[in-house]
């Protein structure tokens, strides 16, 4: 089988070519976004799997069917940047990965999180200009002590609670689709401003939808815990960076961890190193002293990086023999 790749980075490309030794089947790497001017290089492939998180052109679906092409599998969970509707108008299957290492994205939230906690930032900081006191400013709290709500309890928020919990915490959970199974280590509330009131951590692990976008807005914010911590391992669509920023900057949220940003698309996953950023909000989500940033790392770890390159190929593979596939999202 022949199947085309886009956007593939470096580290995707070496797993990727790694699985076509294995398998015998043949890949060509596209180093640029999937868009109606590049969709021709599709022409003569079996399969199409992208990388981006760009939104993709609706003027790419009728091409692809042309080309005899039925799928494009997505190399991620998310799969907002398509148009489910005018996919499956061009009889064009979307997948994605659901699950790729869930564990590498709550590790990483946790790790956020007692960083946030126990002002691991500001201390460095302090380290750096000499200061070694003890001041209230770097002063923590016992993770086990505190209330987290993890706001979507799918394998990544359920993966998290559980870490959370190992610490001792009490979970609160929320999810439009409540899992029984959980119950052994959460409680689940009956709406997200239910979970968040008295919650220390808020930590987000929902997709994307036109329904929850900024679901976390001021008035959210407002509900909140005085001094809770804010962490979004999610979707950036989810959370109004405004608002947060006003949230943190009137010290009402102690602080964030934010590693989905909602207008990150220029910029993540790109080396900009001494380069204007043209974006006020992301500059100051960067350097405010009460935020983590980081541009979509959560889950950038070797098994994610593996799982994620396989899966969507398999998928790719199983639409063209099939038709079909368990991964498909329309």
């Amino acid at each position: 089988m022949k199947i085309i790749i886009y956007n593939i980075d470096g580290k995707h490309e070496e797993l990727a070519k790694e699985w076509s030794k294995q398998t015998g089947n043949e890949i060509k790497i596209v180093h640029d976004l999937l868009t109606p001017e590049t969709v021709e290089l599709a022409k003569d492939f079996d399969g199409v799997v992208v990388s981006q998180v760009v939104k993709v052109d609706n003027a790419v679906y009728p091409k692809l069917r042309e080309y005899g092409i039925k799928q494009i599998s997505q190399m991620s969970a998310g799969v907002d940047m398509y148009d489910l509707d005018a996919a499956k108008e061009n009889d064009i299957i979307i997948s994605n990965v659901a699950s790729y290492s869930p564990e590498s994205i709550a590790e990483f939230t946790v790790m956020v999180g007692m960083a946030l906690v126990r002002h691991l930032e500001q201390t460095r900081q302090n380290v750096k200009e000499h200061d070694f006191a003890w001041e209230n400013e770097i002063r923590g709290k016992v993770i086990g002590q505190m209330k987290v709500a993890v706001i979507g309890t799918g394998r990544i928020g359920a993966t998290t609670g559980r870490f959370f919990h190992g610490f001792g915490s009490e979970i609160v959970g929320y999810d439009l689709y409540p899992n029984e199974k959980l119950t052994s280590f959460l409680t689940y509330a009956d709406s997200v401003e239910e979970a968040i009131k008295d919650a220390d951590i808020v930590t987000l692990h929902m997709p994307a939808t036109k329904e929850n976008f900024h679901m976390f807005d001021a008035e959210i914010f407002s509900k909140m815990k005085q001094g809770a911590i804010l962490l979004n391992m999610g979707r950036g669509a989810l959370v109004d960076t405004k608002a947060l920023l006003a949230a943190l900057d009137s010290g009402h949220l102690a602080g964030a961890g934010i590693d989905t940003y909602e207008n990150e698309m220029p910029y993540v996953p790109k080396n900009l190193r001494g380069q204007e950023i043209d974006d006020p909000i992301l500059e100051k989500l960067i350097n405010h002293p009460k935020v983590i940033y980081t541009p979509h790392t959560a889950y950038f770890t070797d098994q994610a990086l593996q799982a994620i390159v396989e899966t969507a190929l398999e998928a790719a593979v199983e639409v063209i023999k099939t038709g079909d596939t368990n991964k498909r999202v329309n």
